[in-house]
């Protein structure tokens, strides 16, 4: 099938790719001419386990191209998806202006019998709304789809062609058939495609990201709580997990979820809710919840140091929102620097993936250290942020003879709170009793 893909970003690219690998031709459209002629060369501008190998496989087979020209694929598309940004305004509603001027542009261009897929996370009747003005600019109809993506950061590849469902908003049974065969491919093992109604499709992306953004901000204060009284959070989610009605998903406690979707979307969903005359009111708690989460570490370790963290050198582990991501989008880690910068402390950290963004934003205010290990050398305290891999079987007497005090607030439970007393460390993690 002939695809056309409008936008390269995170949601575009994988797309994309994938469907390229499917045996699609594809062509990813951008009009950042440098960043065309980066993704020709098979340079990746995001980071994302195993997208680089597809890229450049499917670029040398010929079947992905990419290009700044939407007039020169367009009008062979059989299908063309839009994967453009919709990022938060100033009144938490999806800023929509990147969309409208992609379907001002594409209108002229479209071949009879296209279907134009809208894969950018938009609020309801935003995908009616499109069909209508393109009815206008052409004086025909043309059909509009409702595509959510479902991917997260750090194992995109493996949610596109494994997919838990596919999901496609549509008007007429016709424009579900071909997106079938599109997907097909990625269904082998009987996973569902669900077509339904434009304005569902579209509920069902935001309820989807509101509902684990809900249950994360749930059993974070749960674990706040369970540090008042005494109780261990994690054995509370074993016990409360085992129950088929719960489950374990997103029940980590933590310093709160960041990146580019739960933050945008449940505020999104709140402004729409507003506008339909209705009060948000559990998605103005998720959001509360998980604003005042991020700032949990900087809690404890101003309680530690009896708020005197002027001139205090602290070591911290892990700046993106993730692991396996360089994105720092609202991420928690942020939230503590600023923070701990404001206190007048000094900051020695780490991330194996998204210091060089970090980095744009703090220049040398902070002390960036290649080796994980090397940022604990003389600091005061260890803060531990994003759970990456390599640090949760560390060298612990190597790390005693860094830190000047030997002292951990995890905000990831990497370690068992009894081991650690053991090895002579002051522990504190979230949700447990500290040691």
């Amino acid at each position: 099938m002939n695809i056309v893909m409008i936008g390269t970003g995170y949601v575009g690219l994988v797309t994309g790719t994938c469907l390229a690998e499917s045996g699609n031709e594809v062509c990813c459209v951008d009009i950042d001419e440098g960043k065309i002629e980066r993704l020709r060369r098979g340079e990746i501008p995001i980071y994302e386990p195993g997208l680089a190998e597809l890229v450049q496989h499917n670029t040398r087979s010929g079947r992905l191209t990419f290009t700044t020209k939407a007039a020169e694929v367009v009008p062979q598309a059989k299908c063309v998806f839009i994967a453009v940004g919709t990022p938060q305004s100033d009144t938490g509603a999806a800023d929509l202006s990147g969309l409208w001027k992609v379907v001002e542009t594409l209108a002229p261009l479209l071949p009879r019998d296209v279907i134009v897929v809208i894969k950018s996370t938009v609020p309801v009747g935003t995908n009616r709304a499109v069909a209508n003005r393109l009815k206008e600019l052409t004086g025909r109809e043309i059909d509009v789809a409702s595509n959510p993506e479902f991917l997260k950061e750090g194992c995109a590849i493996d949610d596109f062609t494994k997919p838990d469902r596919v999901v496609v908003g549509v008007t007429r049974p016709e424009a579900a058939a071909v997106l079938h065969e599109l997907y097909d491919p990625f269904l082998r093992t009987e996973n569902p495609f669900l077509a339904m109604g434009l304005e569902s499709a579209e509920m069902t992306k935001y309820v989807a990201n509101c509902l684990l953004a809900t249950k994360i901000s749930f059993i974070n204060e749960m674990a706040n709580l369970c540090e008042r009284v005494g109780a261990d959070i994690n054995e509370v989610r074993r016990g409360i997990g085992h129950d088929q009605r719960i489950g374990f998903a997103f029940l980590f406690p933590g310093v709160g979820y960041g990146g580019s979707c739960f933050p945008k979307d449940v505020r999104a969903l709140m402004d729409v809710a507003q506008r339909h005359d209705l009060q948000p009111r559990i998605l103005a708690a998720v959001d509360e919840v998980n604003n005042a989460q991020k700032q949990v570490l900087y809690r404890k370790l101003s309680a530690h140091f009896e708020g005197k963290l002027q001139g205090r050198l602290i070591a911290v582990w892990g700046l993106a929102f993730k692991p396996r991501t360089d994105d720092i989008r609202e991420a928690p880690a942020l939230s503590l620097i600023d923070a701990l910068l404001a206190s007048g402390a000094k900051l020695r950290v780490h991330d194996p993936i998204a210091m060089d963004n970090v980095r744009k934003l703090y220049g040398d205010r902070l002390t960036y250290c290649e080796k994980h290990h090397d940022a604990l050398d003389g600091a005061e305290a260890l803060v531990i942020v994003t759970e990456w891999a390599e640090f949760r079987n560390p060298n612990f007497d190597l790390m005693k003879k860094k830190l000047k005090q030997p002292v951990i607030f995890d905000g990831r439970n990497l370690y068992e709170p009894a081991r650690m007393k053991e090895l002579g460390f002051r522990y504190s993690g979230i949700g447990l009793e500290s040691h």
